[in-house]
Order: structure tokens, then C-alpha cells, then sequence
């Protein structure tokens, strides 16, 4: 397996690359500000054919660059349907002075955009992907889990030491403690997590101290399969 990433633009959003073994198809995930040329390092470094872009969620920092990734490889983007409004509409997705900033912004979709759905099992590039709707950051936020690796990339659902925001449009503390509980917490303790922003951890580690799982914990509900 090989997994690399980039913190990417002014906000630091980490961007991974992910395949089977160097010199195959890969996937790209979250491709932010400026991702465009830190995407291209990277494939070139490991000989990478990328197949698809997928998106944790539409919030600009992690969507800022797809269009261009995409339009580059013609590749799709995959992305939840609840937030796809904000690829075209990054101001959507911020609100007060900070949507303001971004008012004048303009993004487009790539050509070809598919919708992910909770559950559903992305085949791509030689990997199996497991996608999972944990809406609360915004409406339409989902994490993908490598389950035979126990790999999770969260987006902005889990840090390491804490969660995302939820006081932006579509952001819900109640739903993002209940995704917390239903999505994170029933997964094993050695799962890696990569996140949005910030070093990876795991759900162990976080389970342990990250005081917003601990709040999530009485939510959970039986431990599922993977």
C-alpha cells in the first residue's frame, strides 16, 4: 500500500495520494489550494496513474484544486450529494465575513461528478474503499475506510485531539457527536486515521483522549463488522 500526502494552500489541508504499490492507479483525495502541483510532484515521484478524485466533503479548502486535477487526468470526482452544491458555490459553505472573502471566487464542477451514498463500496485503482456518510462539519461530510489496512481517511470529521467545526452552514454538533459514535468509535483500535488537517492518529489513541469521543461514547451503539 502506499499512502502520501501534502498539507496544501493557507489552510493546510492534507491531500493524499493512494494506490495499490508505486507505479500503478491511485486516488486522490481532497485536492485543496494550490494541490495542483503538489498532486502532479507526487504522481510523477511514484509513477502514479490516478483514476478519481474523492472529496470528504465540498468546504473550499478541500475542494479548491479539483477541478483542475480532474480536467488535467479526465478523471471523475466523487463527492456526497449534499454537498455538491458548493463546488460551484464555495461561498455556500462559509458564512458572515469569511463567506464574503470567498464571494467573489469562482469554481467550477469538473465535467464528470459522481455521487457517493453511506455504505457503498468504491472499486477504484485496485483498492476497495468503504464509504461512510458522518454528517455534522457539513451535511454532505463522508469519511473512506480501507478495511483489510484499517486505514480511515476522516476529512474533517476527526483530528488528533479534537473534531471539526460545526458553527458553519450544514455544521451540527448533535450529528457530528452522533457520526462520531456510529462511524468512529465501533472501529478497531489500531485504525490509522488520516485526517484533514493536522498528523495522523488513531482511533485508539483518540478513543483514549480526545475528550469529543468520550462525549460521543454513550451514543454508541453495538460494536459492527468491518
Amino acid at each position: 500500500m502506499l499512502i502520501a500526502g501534502f498539507p496544501a494552500g493557507a489552510f493546510q489541508t492534507n491531500c493524499y495520494v493512494v494506490a495499490p504499490a508505486p507505479g500503478e492507479e491511485c486516488v486522490i483525495v481532497d485536492p485543496g489550494q494550490d494541490a495542483t502541483e503538489g498532486v502532479d510532484e507526487l504522481l510523477r515521484e511514484h509513477r502514479l496513474k490516478p483514476v478519481a478524485v474523492l472529496l470528504t466533503h465540498g468546504h473550499l479548502d478541500h475542494v479548491w484544486s479539483v477541478a483542475p486535477v480532474c480536467g488535467a487526468r479526465d478523471v471523475p470526482a466523487w463527492i456526497h450529494p449534499d454537498d455538491r452544491h458548493l463546488l460551484s458555490d464555495p461561498a455556500a459553505g462559509w458564512s458572515g465575513t469569511s463567506a464574503s472573502l470567498f464571494g467573489g471566487l469562482e469554481l467550477s464542477e469538473p465535467d464528470d461528478v459522481r455521487e457517493l451514498s453511506d455504505g457503498a463500496v468504491l472499486e477504484l485503482a485496485g483498492l476497495e474503499l468503504v464509504v461512510d456518510h458522518t454528517p455534522g462539519h457539513t451535511r454532505g461530510s463522508v469519511s473512506f475506510r480501507l478495511p483489510g489496512d484499517e486505514i480511515m481517511f476522516s476529512g474533517d470529521l476527526l483530528f488528533a485531539g479534537s473534531i471539526g467545526r460545526t458553527d458553519l452552514p450544514g455544521g451540527d454538533y448533535a450529528t457530528i457527536l452522533s457520526s462520531l459514535a456510529t462511524k468512529c468509535l465501533p472501529l478497531p483500535d489500531d485504525t490509522v486515521v488520516l485526517p484533514g488537517h493536522g498528523p495522523q492518529t488513531t482511533i485508539g489513541r483518540e478513543r483514549a483522549t480526545n475528550p469529543y469521543l468520550r462525549e460521543a461514547a454513550p451514543q454508541a451503539g453495538p460494536t459492527r463488522g468491518i
